[in-house]
Formats: structure tokens, sequence, C-alpha cells
């Protein structure tokens, strides 16, 4: 089952695109972003679309993470190939996908964006369209209808 509003964020921890181990601080604003598959036409589109919001995030406060079942060589590739600057985490295992209780089928993620802050689950976004979810989550958490950024 899905993580709802309310619930307790995971505890996860998980390989980003550089091979560096990465545990998301979710006591901080942070965006966790499940999408299906690396360089494919929507993902593509979403992940260029939370980094090209990326700075605002960061301005304020906000972090940002792109997760799928993609492994790290892929989610290198990816990045380099779109110039992505935030956190793709490698779930091969579909562990993170479990945590957040994200279906996974046939390897590919269900779209679905959660927004975490104070150790919580503040909102959560299934059946995303990808064109402008970024600026919509971002839109949100600006009007302090998720989380208080600084």
């Amino acid at each position: 089952m899905t993580l709802e509003e309310g619930d307790d964020a995971p505890d996860v921890t998980a390989t980003n695109q550089h091979g560096e181990t990465v545990s998301p601080d979710f006591e901080s604003p942070t965006v966790v972003y499940f999408y299906p598959r690396d360089d494919t036409p929507g993902c593509t589109v979403e992940a260029k679309q939370f980094n090209a919001e990326l700075e605002t995030y960061y301005d304020a406060g906000a972090t940002v993470y792109g997760v799928s079942t993609d492994d790290v060589e892929s989610h290198d590739a990816f990045a380099e190939k779109f110039d992505l600057e935030f956190d793709l985490l490698a779930d091969p295992d579909g562990e993170i996908a479990d945590a957040f209780g994200v279906e996974v089928e046939n390897d590919f993620t269900a779209r679905t964006t959660f927004v975490l802050a104070d150790g919580d689950v503040q909102a959560v976004y299934s059946g995303v369209d990808p064109d402008g979810h970024a600026r919509e989550v971002l839109s949100d958490m600006l009007d302090e209808k998720l989380v208080v950024l600084d």
C-alpha cells in the first residue's frame, strides 16, 4: 500500500548515478519522485523539468531525488546525456519502491511523487502526468500547501 500523507517517512539508502551511497534526510523538505525508466519520452520530460526548476527547489531549501529500478550505469548515462544535476537513486531490486509502497510491475516503477519533511509524508501525487509536474509540486510547496520552506 502506498504511503499516505501523515505516514512516517521510510529510512532508505541507495546508490546514486555517481556510485555514491545516499541516505536522504527526510527531516528537511524533500521531493522523491518515482519514474518508470531512464531515457524514455515521459521520464525524460519529467527529469528535464525537475532539473530546470532545481535551483528554485534548492533556494527554497528542498532536495529532489529521482528513483527508478534502473541500475547505476543507466542512471549515470541518463544524467550525463541530459546534464541532470540532482541524484538519481538506483533501485534495481525495488527496495525503495517497496519502502514507499510504490507498485513495480515488469521492472517499471509506477509514476508517483512524495513530498516529505519533518520525518513525515506531506503529500503524495499518484498517476502523475510528467509534463508540468515539477512545477506543480514546486508551486504547491512555495504556496505552503505542503511544507513550510525557508
